[in-house]
């Protein structure tokens, strides 16, 4: 029982958390944020991916989330809506309920093929070049977005909000805080996995390294590309659900600017850190949600806040350490219960 003992506690928070939602609880700006920090917890998680564990400098992670966004709703409003464009449904709106992870998939994997792209010309470049090819990828996909008048344009794309009302028309339960509490469970899960298994060994060893890594037998290229692709799908789930909280989006929501709050989480939670990527996202939601009230005059402050934390503590909260390793009862509890 104890070796899935995390697993567990996260089922459990997730059934209370639904279930004092779905009993109303919780007001609606509430939940928002709620559902903003999950969002934010698979951004930075997925980032820190790269600029974390792999030692790169990735700074246009508002593209991936932006073609996981335009896909995943692009695909729901085709299949499940009636569109001026796209015409009738192709399928009853009820049929959203079971198809629903799939069009969200379908939208990651679109902006894992984007991260493949990225991948291939960061073979040969690290740092400031990477930055710079990123950077390029977040603008092409936002201004080819805007040229897009069929997907609305400058404008925007709506109609995501008639598939969850076709989804709660079967079940009335608050179905984008479900997706969304899924999701960022099995993000976690997987990046776990994922640095600790030998691919994650590898990947640090290139950050550490490059060439010694290879002269030891690590594949670079394919773990490059295997983290590209992960940290890039990830992000595009991200977008997909991002796209369905709201019912709208539109190509201003993914400049350079989302893409710097996602690297401030990672920084400001710890490279190399999932357990400080998850607390950072968490912290940083809640302030941004916190200076609202001062509305642009917070984007001074912010910055300032995250001086102060270069200046004091430039690891951020922890870096290249866990919860586990700041609090080793937490250590010995879990590895009893892998022993058990």
């Amino acid at each position: 029982m104890r070796r899935f003992l995390g697993f567990w506690l996260y089922v459990i928070f997730s059934l209370v958390l639904l279930w004092i939602c779905q009993a109303r609880w919780l007001t609606p700006y509430v939940q928002l944020v709620v559902m903003f920090i999950g969002i934010n917890i698979i951004l930075s998680s997925s980032l820190n991916l790269i600029n974390g564990y792999m030692g790169e400098f990735s700074c246009g992670h508002a593209g991936f989330m932006a073609v996981g966004a335009y896909v995943a709703s692009i695909l729901n409003v085709w299949l499940f809506t009636s569109h001026k464009v796209f015409g009738p449904a192709l399928l009853s709106p009820s049929a959203a309920v079971y198809l629903f992870p799939v069009t969200l998939f379908a939208g990651g994997v679109a902006a894992a093929l984007a991260g493949l792209l990225v991948a291939f010309p960061s073979f040969r470049t690290r740092g400031d070049y990477l930055a710079i090819i990123t950077l390029a990828v977040n603008y092409i996909v936002k201004s080819s977005v805007e040229n897009i008048q069929a997907i609305g344009g400058a404008r925007g794309f709506m109609g995501m909000r008639k598939v969850i009302e076709g989804m709660e028309a079967v079940w009335n339960i608050p179905w984008v805080m479900l997706w969304i509490l899924v999701c960022t469970g099995l993000t976690v899960w997987v990046l776990h996995r994922f640095v600790s298994s030998s691919y994650g060994k590898g990947i640090v060893a290139i950050r550490d390294d490059e060439i010694a890594a290879e002269i030891m037998g690590v594949n670079t290229r394919r773990m490059k590309l295997m983290a590209f692709m992960l940290s890039s799908g990830l992000a595009g789930i991200a977008g997909g659900l991002f796209a369905h909280i709201l019912g709208y989006i539109n190509p201003g929501t993914f400049t350079i600017m989302k893409s710097t709050e996602v690297m401030v989480m990672v920084y400001l939670g710890g490279m190399g850190s999932l357990s400080g990527s998850v607390l950072s996202a968490v912290a940083f939601t809640l302030i941004l949600e916190l200076l609202r009230p001062l509305q642009v005059i917070k984007w001074v402050v912010i910055p300032l806040l995250l001086i102060l934390l270069m200046l004091l503590r430039p690891e951020g909260f922890l870096g290249n350490r866990e919860l586990t390793d700041v609090f080793p009862r937490l250590r010995r509890w879990f590895a009893a219960g892998k022993e058990a």
